[in-house]
C-alpha cells in the first residue's frame, strides 16, 4: 500500500509546522496535486531542471525541497522563460513540489539541528527565537478507577512537561455530582437518578502544539460519556523555537582547525574564513542559508565563530571589528537536509505499513565553482 500524497504532507508538516516559519515565507505545496497515491519522493534542496530529469527517471510523483520554485510573483507562465519552463516540466510530468523552508529551519531536530549535531555542539539554545508555544492549563476530572489510565495517556501525547521536567501534574481528590438524562448511557449511575462518584481533579501543563493530541488521547481514554475539563490560556512563555543554534565545541581548537571540521561535516571543498587562524574558539554559532543579519545575534549570544553563508563584505568588517570569527561554508551546506529529511521520512512511512520509498538527490546544485 502506497501513502497518498496528502499523507505525506501530514507527516513533512509534524517535522516542520507550517507555523514556525518566518512570515511571508513562501512554503507549503506550490506545484501540482497531491491527491494520489505516490510510491516515490524525491527529496532535494532545490528544484533544477537536472533535479527534474532525476525526478522522472526515478518514477517521483511529489518532490520534497528546501528552497521554493515559485519565491517572487509570477506576472506570467510563460514556457519560454526559466520559470515558466521549469513549471511545465512539473506539470508534464505530472510532479507535486512541497517546500518546507523557514519552518524546516526553525523545528527541532530540523536543519540546523542537523548543522549543529554534524559540528558536534552541546548544550544548545536558538539563536534568534521566531516562535513560541503558548501554554494552556488543562483541568479534567475523572474517576478513581481510570485516574492513572487518562493521566499517563495525556502525559504520553505531551502534557505535563515543565523544563526538563515530565509527567507534572496536581491531583486533588473530591466528588462530583451529575444526573442522567434521557438518551444518556453513564458510565456510573442510572438515567434519572442524581449520581455521587468519586474523582480525582488533574491539573497538567500543555503546549499549544500539543494541544489537539492532548484533549484527543483525554477523550479517548475517559470513561465518562460526557468528559468534564477546562483549558486556559496561561501567560507563562513556553518553549522557543529559532532559527539558528548556539552550542559548545567538546574543546577549544584553532580557527583553523574548526575550518577543517565544517568542511568535512558539511562535505564542501572550501570555506571562506574571517579572523586569525590560530584563535581558539569553542562556542559556536550556526545558521544555515543565508546568515550576514544574524552577525549581531551571534554577537550578543557570546559566541566565538559564526557558522553561516552568503557573507557580505562590510558583514565580515562589522564581525572582525567585533571580535567574532567567522567561517562561510555557502548558502548550498543545508543540503544536509536531503539525507536527513529522506531518512525521517522513509522510517515513519515504514512504521506506518506504506510501500512509498523517498530518496535523497543526488544531483548537486550548488551554481558557485571554485577555480
Amino acid at each position: 500500500m502506497f501513502a497518498r500524497g496528502e499523507t505525506i504532507l501530514q507527516l513533512m508538516e509534524r517535522l516542520a509546522p507550517k507555523h514556525y516559519a518566518v512570515p511571508d515565507d513562501k512554503i507549503g505545496l506550490q506545484v501540482g496535486s497531491v491527491a494520489k497515491e505516490v510510491r516515490r519522493v524525491l527529496v532535494t534542496l532545490d528544484v533544477t531542471p537536472a533535479v527534474i530529469e532525476e525526478a522522472a527517471a526515478l518514477g517521483t510523483e511529489l518532490i520534497i525541497a528546501h528552497h521554493a520554485v515559485i519565491y517572487r510573483p509570477l506576472a506570467h507562465l510563460r514556457t519560454d522563460t526559466p520559470a515558466g519552463a521549469l513549471a511545465a516540466s512539473l506539470l508534464r510530468n505530472d510532479i507535486a513540489v512541497y517546500i518546507s523552508h523557514t519552518n524546516l529551519d526553525t523545528a527541532e531536530g530540523g536543519i540546523n539541528d542537523w548543522m549543529a549535531d554534524a559540528l558536534e555542539l552541546t548544550g544548545r539554545n536558538v539563536l534568534e527565537e521566531v516562535h513560541t508555544d503558548k501554554l494552556y492549563k488543562l483541568v479534567m476530572f475523572v474517576p478513581e478507577s481510570h485516574h492513572e489510565a487518562v493521566r499517563t495517556a495525556v502525559f504520553n501525547a505531551g502534557a505535563g512537561w515543565i523544563g526538563n521536567y515530565s509527567h507534572c501534574s496536581f491531583n486533588t481528590e473530591g466528588i462530583g455530582t451529575f444526573l442522567p438524562r434521557d438518551g444518556s448511557e453513564p458510565f456510573i449511575g442510572k438515567q434519572g437518578q442524581m449520581t455521587q462518584a468519586k474523582e480525582i481533579r488533574v491539573e497538567t501543563i500543555v503546549p499549544d502544539s500539543a494541544k489537539k493530541k492532548v484533549i484527543s488521547a483525554m477523550l479517548k481514554a475517559h470513561p465518562y460519556e460526557e468528559v468534564a475539563y477546562d483549558l486556559y490560556g496561561m501567560d507563562l512563555k513556553g518553549k522557543s523555537f529559532g532559527l539558528g543554534r548556539v552550542g559548545k565545541l567538546p574543546a577549544a581548537e584553532s580557527l583553523d582547525q574548526f575550518a577543517d571540521r565544517v568542511k568535512k561535516a558539511f562535505q564542501v571543498p572550501f570555506v571562506r574564513m574571517v579572523g586569525d587562524g590560530d584563535k581558539q574558539v569553542r562556542k559556536v554559532a550556526v545558521l544555515g542559508g543565508a546568515g550576514a543579519r544574524y552577525v549581531r545575534h551571534a554577537i550578543f549570544a557570546g559566541a566565538d565563530v559564526l557558522v553561516t553563508g552568503d557573507i557580505d563584505f562590510h558583514s565580515a568588517q562589522d564581525a572582525l571589528a567585533a571580535g567574532l570569527t567567522i567561517i562561510d561554508p555557502g548558502h548550498h551546506a543545508e543540503k544536509i537536509m536531503k539525507p536527513n529529511v529522506a531518512y525521517w521520512l522513509s522510517e515513519q512511512l515504514k512504521n506506518k505499513g506504506y510501500a512509498t520509498e523517498v530518496f535523497a538527490s543526488k544531483v548537486e546544485t550548488e551554481p558557485f565553482q571554485l577555480r
